[in-house]
């Protein structure tokens, strides 16, 4: 993985439209118990939930969307507070940290569509910071090979199952949460410290 530190801060970033003080990014990097866990560190998020993006309400379900037919993709939905995290910097740390956006419908060990790389997102001003940070890594070639990341327009978000929800937390022993999940984490707290809660 390229390490963090060679990656730009947006140039296009703004306060995305909020509600009470509250924002939405849905984000798809692989297997959401990793990208669930990297988030949950930042400051400035109030909640990060694991769920499915891109299909329909009848094959939201877990051993379904595992099939990688159901144009599901594990995705997370991240509630933030725009006066404290951009959606830009989220953005910078999906592409640094929470999974590799060069890997076409594949992460790590885990293969299919249900995870490939993808952005949802919630109005116009998601897509236009999202398309422009594509751009301007793509431009510095932070990476070796073409990013493969979609930015769709997202409609609607699925909650997973319980066992699913806080995944990394609850199983810090689990040999996938150790291998896959805990690096990141680590590299959260290392590359960007001054943006990990307090606690």
């Amino acid at each position: 993985m390229v390490s963090p530190e060679k990656f730009p801060n947006p140039e296009v970033d703004e306060r995305v439209p909020s509600e009470g003080g509250e924002a939405v990014a849905v984000l798809a990097g692989g297997c959401f118990w990793c990208v669930e866990a990297v988030y949950k560190q930042l400051d400035g998020v109030k909640s990060v939930t694991s769920g499915y993006a891109g299909g329909t309400a009848e094959t939201a379900d877990y051993d379904v969307v595992s099939s990688g037919r159901t144009g599901h993709a594990e995705a997370v939905e991240v509630r933030f507070d725009p006066e404290k995290v951009s959606y830009g910097q989220l953005l910078k740390v999906f592409f640094s940290i929470a999974h590799d956006p060069t890997t076409r419908d594949r992460q790590g060990p885990d293969v299919g569509k249900q995870y490939r790389s993808a952005i949802f997102y919630a109005n116009d001003t998601q897509r236009r910071i999202a398309e422009a940070y594509i751009a301007q890594i793509d431009r510095a070639k932070v990476f070796d090979a073409p990013i493969v990341t979609e930015v769709k327009p997202l409609q609607r978000f699925y909650e997973a199952e319980a066992y699913h929800q806080d995944y990394a937390d609850r199983n810090p022993t689990q040999p996938y949460i150790v291998y896959n999940a805990a690096p990141k984490v680590q590299k959260v707290r290392k590359y960007f410290a001054d943006r990990v809660k307090v606690t």
